[in-house]
């Protein structure tokens, strides 16, 4: 069972990735916005699998850039109906903080955004969400009548390296894509003294 992938960026197609790791290229299947993040061709790159295998396709792999977004994954597919091009397509417009933000609010319009999710199947998404967490995000259910708002996630690495960035009075876009780069090359286990000096290279490039 594979579950995570460090090697060099081969090629980015649509909905997919080549990775080379060690002379022996995986295919792996992404969502858009983790396409969006990869480095160029030709950059090493970490990604977080998800192996699943199914009759019609047999094995196939999903790779994400964070532990959380693959725990996402896993949870949504999980749920009645919920295929992984479904789920991918979640997490292309919600974060699994925010996700947790809609199903606490139960805003099913927000889960519905996501290709391939219709209004009868972001119910149940929302429903089944209910009680559940990921690590350090929960689905806390609303009580009936009452709006409550989802808890702010404990900050994130990257959202702590980004805001010590635009501290120092970097872009946002920069920061994040410079912050993105750094935990590519250092691993989420980094310390986040590592990822600001690693981000402060990628922006001196």
């Amino acid at each position: 069972m594979i579950g995570r992938l460090h090697g060099r960026v081969v090629e980015i197609e649509e909905g997919q990735c080549l990775i080379d790791c060690g002379g022996v290229g995986y295919v792996v299947s992404c969502g858009a916005r983790t396409l969006g993040r990869l480095p160029a061709p030709g950059d090493e790159a970490i990604l977080h699998i998800e192996h699943q295998w199914s009759q019609e396709q047999g094995p196939r792999l999903y790779g994400f850039l964070g532990r959380d977004e693959r725990r996402a994954f896993t949870t949504l597919i999980a749920i009645q109906g919920v295929g992984p091009k479904a789920a991918l397509s979640v997490l292309d417009v919600l974060t699994p903080g925010e996700l947790a933000g809609a199903v606490a609010r139960e805003d099913k319009a927000a889960v519905a955004r996501a290709n391939g999710v219709g209004p009868k199947l972001a119910v149940r998404i929302v429903t089944e969400l209910k009680g559940k967490s990921l690590g350090d995000v929960s689905f806390t259910p609303t009580a009936p009548g009452v709006h409550v708002e989802a808890a702010a996630p404990a900050p994130s690495l990257s959202g702590e390296a980004v805001s010590a960035l635009l501290g120092l009075g970097v872009a946002e876009v920069n920061a994040r894509r410079a912050v993105d780069q750094a935990l590519i090359r250092l691993g989420e286990e980094a310390e986040l003294s590592a990822v600001i000096r690693a981000a402060l290279q990628e922006l001196g490039r």
